[in-house]
Parts: C-alpha cells; structure tokens; sequence
C-alpha cells in the first residue's frame, strides 16, 4: 500500500479551495434572494424595490453589520 506524504502547502491549498467553494454558494444564494426579490411578476415596482431592501436588511441582521464596505473602499 502506498503512503501518500501531505505537506503543509497541500493542507493549506485544500481549505483554500473549500473555503472559497463556500463563499461562492453563500454569495450565490444571497444574489438568487436578490434576483427573485427583483424579478417577482406578483410585486409592483416599488414593492420590488422594498422587497430587494428586505433582503439586505436580513443579510445585515444575520451577519451583524450596521453598514457594508464599497469595493472601492476594500481596495484601496
């Protein structure tokens, strides 16, 4: 039977992929919330509008933030 050696860097890389696998499906799902929220053939378009806030303000209550962070401020 053979032995497979392991070394830190395969450890590392392997949660990386994992990790950013996650991240996506979370922003995935968020944005499909989004999209339906937008998207509802039943709402008008200020009911959409409210809809889409909804989303947000479920996503800030969840994740325990007051204000996001622009891309532009991120990268800078």
């Amino acid at each position: 039977m053979a032995t497979a050696l392991i070394t830190s860097r395969d450890f590392v890389d392997a949660i990386a992929v994992e990790v950013a696998c996650k991240i996506d499906v979370a922003v995935e799902s968020w944005m499909a919330e989004v999209e339906l929220a937008l998207t509802d053939p039943a709402l008008t378009t200020l009911g959409r509008m409210n809809a889409a806030k909804e989303v947000l303000a479920q996503y800030k209550t969840l994740t325990g933030k007051q204000q996001l962070q622009s891309r532009k401020i991120l990268a800078a």
